[in-house]
């Protein structure tokens, strides 16, 4: 059938793509650097006529969103599905090139797990001038390409609007990741008694179907028995801390959960994440946040706390490990008690140190995210194929960095990223590895793919990793294997 399709449309055929249903054969093939979508029968694909198979009409066409949706409506399993309580690893492509890549790190070092491989924040897609149609079609040709008929999720992340919500829906995502971040009081940490009585009569107590003194009254003095033994107790000062802290938080993701059960289409799942706060998520906190959301109706299947020590960019963890597992056992417990649902690793990409307490500890019940440490892989390619190319974004990333790390959990120290003309060609790729040069290229992206529109870098960028696709999936393979091969043990 592959030399029949080549003889056909006088192309290249990703063997693994060839697909049959309804009598109807489906394909990709590649023509140069760009990649086309076929079909050999009346397989709904808008394009031209390239030849005939057995008395059919081949017809191969773009990579676009109408075929994208002919795709997924003729090869269901090129469709995203909800994920449930299976481990979950999420698998962020801000270039929308990496899917290949991703599947095959997925196949070698985590058969079994669920890769979410159309994952991208608002924030993200704002920045690298996406859209969330583009988002989930890149990933169906990437699942088409490899023939990858195990199922995968995709997670509309960080959604802070209920028009974040509408556009995520529509683009046909199912999961979604409820981001109540900025309703979350972190100087709470520090009040004292008196200084929490405002703001905590002041809480959205409408939407949390509730009075002032019967929310006191739930958990003021009383002691919660969790998982393993332990107990969740609180006093009035833990109490009002947890209220003020989380208090509207809940109540925004309560108004987001419902606004997503009125718009959805089929079937959905959710994701709650306060893991962008300042300060860390006490295990009473996550007890009352978890709490409250089960008390007002609110099903989810995965939930982000800000756990101790720094989960910064890019980079492994920094803190006590001793610290995190404890802490970590007790947010556990509190997710098995309340649960079960999964902890969610946010900022998970490369925190090597901190994977197998995790695995040990929750077992199966985890998803980990990940999304920029596939971009610099990306880069880490662009390094062999193009160094002339990676100097200029090397360079690039060095003026930006001040300005980019704003929104970011971020330490680089920019005199620790020396020029690239300082740099031999055979430096330029273990470069990447280096803490503060990783994370000023990591999060510089948005200026990296969007400066003059694109055709500064993005272009030549994907130009570079389309000439040469192998390479920048082997790098994908190898670095994010290191990542579920954790969780697959």
């Amino acid at each position: 059938m592959i030399e029949k399709l080549k003889e056909a449309t006088g192309q290249d055929i990703y063997a693994a793509s060839v697909s049959e249903a309804g009598g109807v054969t489906y394909f990709l093939t590649r023509r140069g650097t760009e990649k086309l979508v076929g079909c050999a029968g009346d397989g709904g694909i808008v394009g031209e006529k390239a030849g005939t198979l057995d008395g059919m009409a081949v017809v191969v066409g773009p990579t676009d969103h109408a075929n994208a949706e002919a795709i997924r409506a003729a090869l269901p399993w090129t469709a995203p599905r909800c994920a449930g309580l299976a481990t979950g690893v999420g698998l962020g492509d801000r270039l929308g090139l990496a899917t290949p890549g991703h599947i095959r790190a997925m196949r070698k070092y985590g058969p079994g797990l669920t890769p979410f491989l159309a994952q991208q924040s608002i924030r993200e897609m704002t920045r690298t001038h996406r859209t969330a149609d583009e988002v989930m079609d890149c990933a169906t040709f990437g699942v088409l390409q490899e023939g990858y008929r195990s199922g995968f999720g995709s997670d509309a992340d960080h959604l802070q609007k209920p028009e974040d919500i509408d556009v995520t829906v529509a683009a046909g995502f199912t999961m979604f990741t409820i981001d109540p971040g900025e309703h979350v009081v972190n100087e709470a940490d520090t009040m004292g008694p008196a200084g929490l009585v405002e703001p905590f009569a002041m809480l959205d107590f409408a939407t949390l179907e509730m009075t002032p003194h019967d929310l006191k009254d739930r958990y003021v003095g009383r002691s919660f028995g969790i998982e393993g033994g332990g107990s969740i107790e609180f006093d009035e000062i833990i109490f009002l801390r947890a209220a003020v802290k989380y208090g509207n938080a809940v109540a925004h993701t309560v108004r987001m959960y419902r606004h997503l059960s009125e718009t959805a289409v089929g079937e959905f799942e959710l994701e709650v994440s306060v893991d962008e706060t300042l300060s860390p998520t006490s295990p009473a906190e996550h007890y009352f946040f978890a709490a409250e959301l089960k008390r007002l109706g609110v099903e989810w299947v995965s939930m982000a706390p800000r756990f101790v020590g720094r989960m910064e960019k890019g980079v492994d963890y920094i803190g006590d490990l001793d610290e995190f597992r404890s802490s970590f056992a007790r947010h556990v417990a509190v997710m098995r008690t309340l649960g079960p649902y999964k902890i969610s690793i946010h900022s998970g990409s490369d925190k090597f140190s901190i994977y197998p307490i995790v695995a040990e500890l929750a077992g199966g019940l985890v998803h980990l995210k990940t999304a920029g440490t596939s971009y610099l892989e990306a880069l880490r390619a662009i390094a062999t194929i193009d160094p002339a190319l990676f100097r200029e974004i090397y360079e690039f990333a060095r003026e930006r960095y001040e300005q980019d790390k704003a929104t970011y959990h971020v330490s680089a120290n920019l005199a620790k990223v020396p020029p690239a003309d300082s740099l031999k060609d055979s430096e330029l790729a273990e470069r990447i590895d280096q803490f503060d040069t990783r994370q000023a290229l990591h999060v510089t992206f948005g200026s990296v793919l969007t400066a003059d529109d694109g055709e500064r870098f993005g272009r030549h960028i994907r130009a570079a990793l389309e000439a040469d696709e192998e390479a920048h999936y082997a790098a994908l393979e190898k670095h994010l294997g290191r990542h579920v091969k954790p969780f697959a043990e």
